[in-house]
């Protein structure tokens, strides 16, 4: 046992012990999203770079009015427009998401000024599918939970790796003693690691929670019931069983979806007034004489009863907006903007928009990035060591403390906090379970021998 942990007693031995196995139960799915993580960041740079072929235009007097480019991409695709995004700078590449007749969607890129498709690919792109490995959704519901109890688990190990490495009898705080190939090298690299970037990582963990499957949703209902949420709209959701329109075959709703803020997912949009259609170019003509400017996603109503919606690329939370527009009269249904949210939505937009890097602009990437790097040197430096303080050539946890009191007490506030993320809580529940009937075998077996 080292120096620390006989000062610190049976309870620093408890959150020691809780905070390898918090370690072992999650390192390579936190490993994983701290690489995806780091990649999103640089969504921008990347998708400029795998298709540099087809998002650089050149300039050349206006761009095509929307209807000329949505017939022209249609014809040439074969398939049907039912999204258009629109860059902020005119040298880039138009956006258009292509939908099959069998419900298959992918991503157009479009010469705005020629009308020329460039060329397409999956659906969203390739930072869609960095995404979707990042929140695990490839792999469904199971995977959606995963993620969030890795968030609460992470949210553990932040809260217990820093009592463990706060400072006793004179130990650093920062730096580095010994050899490499010794165990305090590389103990002093992944506590000083862990304190440096404890913060950071707390935070990453703590504002990925909104896309989460079961607390998300819980927080989105949370927020709305006590009224500090978004805007409420008008109307049913026309969304929700559309009733096909002779043009176009489907409802557009998770495209409608991603494209809103997070605030506004769920939100019911307000419905159409008849199956008249104004047409895209007057839809963004009315946007942008309320002000809304270029980045912003034109999602067409695909469905009778469903609006034109016209939402701002959000940089930064205070970018949140959307607009819905009656197709048939051309009014304004709703103008959905940040300073209509509650403060609950605001926070929780800040959130985000913090999260992914936007906000406060490159240094705000910047740290983010060094978060996740840092996540990255932790999950490879606690593999090491554990294989550096194995006994007798056999890998171990850390011992049950003396006293049986002090583990039920971190126990139990292992589980309280567990109470604020239930999934989470469920795994600590399964896994002090499982770690008594171990003690409980293993006492019963020394007993035998």
């Amino acid at each position: 046992m080292s120096a620390r942990s006989k000062t610190g007693g049976g309870f620093y031995q408890a959150v020691w012990r809780w905070h390898f196995y918090a370690g072992l139960i999650v390192l390579p799915v936190l490993l994983w999203m701290a690489i995806t993580g780091a990649l999103y960041l640089y969504k921008p740079e990347i998708e400029r770079l795998v298709y540099a072929d087809w998002s650089h235009v050149t300039p050349k007097d206006a761009p095509q009015p929307l209807s000329e480019m949505i017939a022209t991409v249609e014809r040439e695709s074969g398939q049907q427009v039912s999204q258009i995004q629109r860059p902020a700078e005119p040298t880039e590449s138009w956006r258009m998401t292509l939908q099959g007749a069998d419900g298959a969607r992918r991503l157009a890129f479009v010469d705005p000024y020629r009308g020329k498709l460039l060329g397409t690919a999956q659906a969203g792109g390739i930072m869609q599918t960095v995404r979707d490995l990042h929140s695990l959704i490839i792999t469904g519901p199971v995977g959606n939970a995963l993620v969030e109890i890795v968030a609460g688990w992470a949210i553990l190990l932040v809260l217990t790796g820093l009592y463990l490495w706060w400072p006793r009898r004179g130990s650093p705080v920062i730096g580095l003693r010994g050899q490499a190939r010794g165990r305090l090298f590389w103990r002093d690299l992944h506590a000083s690691t862990g304190l440096l970037a404890g913060g950071v990582i707390l935070f990453l963990a703590i504002t990925g929670l909104p896309w989460s499957g079961f607390s998300g949703k819980q927080l989105q209902g949370w927020v709305a019931r006590a009224e500090l949420g978004r805007p409420k709209a008008p109307g049913p959701n026309p969304w929700e069983a559309p009733a096909p329109r002779a043009h176009h075959g489907h409802g557009h709703d998770e495209g409608a979806k991603q494209s809103l803020p997070w605030s506004m997912q769920e939100a019911t949009p307000p419905a159409a007034s008849g199956s008249d259609d104004i047409g895209a170019d007057r839809a963004a003509e009315i946007a942008g004489k309320r002000g809304l400017a270029a980045p912003w996603t034109l999602t067409l109503p695909m469905a009778d009863g469903a609006p034109y919606l016209i939402s701002q690329s959000v940089r930064r939370a205070q970018d949140a907006r959307a607009i819905y527009i009656d197709p048939a009269s051309g009014a304004v249904l709703q103008d959905a903007r940040f300073a209509h949210f509650g403060i609950g939505a605001r926070a929780i937009e800040w959130g985000i928009a913090t999260h992914q890097g936007q906000q406060y602009g490159e240094i705000n990437r910047t740290l983010m990035l060094l978060g996740c790097l840092a996540l990255i040197l932790l999950c490879l430096t606690a593999p090491v060591l554990w294989w550096k303080r194995r006994k007798n050539g056999r890998l171990e946890a850390p011992a049950r403390p003396a006293d049986p009191r002090k583990a039920r007490g971190v126990a139990a506030i292992m589980l309280a906090i567990g109470l604020c993320l239930p999934l989470t809580g469920l795994t600590l529940g399964a896994a002090l379970a499982l770690d008594m009937l171990i003690g409980r075998w293993r006492h019963g077996a020394a007993l035998a021998g």
